[in-house]
């Protein structure tokens, strides 16, 4: 069974719910490791609720981006884990050359619209409303070492109504992304999508 990094940063809604996946048998994987960037947060207590074993790197504890890398990915590999899944990771990692198609983020809008540095959780849905566009959604991608520019993988959308707020847009589209991420890590751990080359080639259908 492949287990599985959880790179989190805040609450950890998309931990639990791959959580409660694996446990209904429809992901076949295991939590590894949960590894968070600050001490403080929610997804730390669900993690120590499930059993999982969790580390905390933060980031102004290493001088550099590489040094914060390397003891990030050193406690993922400690931990025997084969695949990352960064799921509300909020800081910037280098993907190590050993890494590389093994990393994956889900964001809450349709990648390349609204991400990038800054462009996370309420901010992707309030700039979405400012905007004016139709449609939003998630999108599950292949991390590479910019913020959200890794070749995507898997997108669900959603219409965006006359009268949404921030929380009701963000609360559709964390329904899609609950579906999203279970199948994204499920095509790669099954080879239907690879990193191939810079770009996410799909194999077989979905």
């Amino acid at each position: 069974m492949t287990r599985l990094a959880v790179f989190v940063s805040g609450g950890g809604r998309s931990l639990e719910n791959l959580v409660e996946v694996i446990a209904a048998g429809r992901l076949d994987a295991a939590i590894g490791l949960v590894l968070s960037d600050r001490p403080d947060v929610g997804a730390l207590d669900r993690a120590a609720r499930h059993e999982l074993a969790s580390a905390v790197c933060r980031r102004k504890d290493h001088a550099s981006l590489d040094a914060f890398s390397a003891a990030v990915f050193d406690e993922v590999e400690r931990h025997e884990c084969e695949w990352v899944v960064m799921a509300g990771f909020l800081s910037l990692a280098k993907i190590p050359e050993r890494w590389v198609g093994r990393v994956i983020n889900i964001h809450p809008s349709l990648l390349p619209a609204f991400g990038g540095k800054g462009y996370y959780g309420d901010r992707v849905h309030a700039a979405v409303l400012e905007k004016g566009v139709w449609f939003s959604g998630c999108t599950v991608h292949f991390v590479d070492n910019e913020y959200d520019s890794g070749p995507i993988i898997l997108q669900r959308v959603v219409d965006v109504l006359a009268d949404d707020t921030v929380d009701s847009l963000a609360a559709r589209v964390f329904e899609q992304e609950k579906i999203a991420l279970p199948a994204a890590v499920a095509d790669c751990l099954a080879g239907r999508v690879r990193f191939v080359e810079g770009k996410a080639e799909r194999t077989a259908p979905r």
